[in-house]
């Protein structure tokens, strides 16, 4: 028996998830057949869907399924984004809906065993063109010129493509303890950890959600859901979950990066 629940995250009925042994979610309009969890039901924030994507999923499992898991890992993944078994695997780009199956991660191995928790191995967002650079970052390069020189960071990323300085904003609302040092992270750092995939014991998904969930509230209040359309800002609470998570799993817990995959045929 495996040591690992994982549940994968959609939007879409698909057919190839249905042949896998992962645990299917289905959020958003889509209506779902009973190989399904549905989150619309019990303690649920489904309304929120538009703009919390996959997290209105994990708000669901964490009110209402993470209290009677004990004894498992437990992992998130999505439609076409998994995680992968073999750390060496050399041709990524031989996987697919056919074969995804012999791929997947289905357990956490023995020789993990003292982490506690996983997290995706991590994505670069500098190395942009400097036109592209001027014409989406141009508020930031009038108060700092040199940032043309540097490579970009997690802030000045988020601040040219989901709205000028919505994540310091969002930052200012967390709990002291965390604001300088969530601060200070993305403003230094040019990795993040990316997808809101992690894998955890239950107690520390405890902690994780919670502490998220509870931001995000306070996030509301500033953002709102009113004015936040298209890519930039309509799905503005996931993107900050997901610089979130980079900087709260590797302070507050023993991890461990996995590779992962995302499938461009889905």
């Amino acid at each position: 028996m495996s040591n690992l629940k994982m549940y994968c995250v959609t939007n879409k009925k698909l057919k190839f998830l249905e042949n896998t042994k992962l645990i299917l979610a289905g959020v958003g309009k889509e209506k779902f057949s009973n190989k399904y969890l549905r989150c619309d039901t019990r303690d649920n924030i489904f309304h929120k869907e538009k703009h919390y994507s996959e997290l209105t999923f994990h708000y669901w499992y964490w009110k209402n399924l993470l209290q009677d898991e004990k004894n498992y890992w437990v992992g998130f993944c999505q439609k076409r984004r998994f995680w992968l078994k073999n750390i060496k695997i050399k041709n990524k780009s031989k996987i697919n809906q056919n074969n995804i199956n012999d791929f997947i991660l289905r357990e956490v191995p023995n020789k993990f065993k003292s982490f506690e928790s996983f997290i995706c191995k991590p994505i670069k967002v500098s190395g942009a063109k400097k036109i592209k650079i001027i014409k989406k970052g141009w508020r930031n390069l009038i108060k700092d010129p040199q940032l043309l020189i540097y490579p970009e960071t997690i802030s000045f990323h988020f601040d040219m493509h989901h709205g000028y300085k919505n994540l310091e904003k969002a930052i200012r609302l967390l709990d002291q303890n965390d604001e300088d040092d969530f601060r200070n992270y993305v403003n230094t750092k040019n990795l993040f950890n990316p997808h809101i995939m992690c894998i955890a014991r239950p107690h520390i998904l405890e902690k994780w959600f919670s502490e998220l969930f509870s931001w995000l509230n306070r996030c509301e209040t500033e953002f709102g859901f009113k004015n936040l359309e298209g890519y930039r800002t309509q799905r503005l609470y996931a993107y900050l979950a997901e610089r979130y998570m980079s900087y709260w799993f590797k302070k507050y817990t023993k991890f461990k990066e996995l590779p992962w995959i995302t499938l461009q045929d889905v």
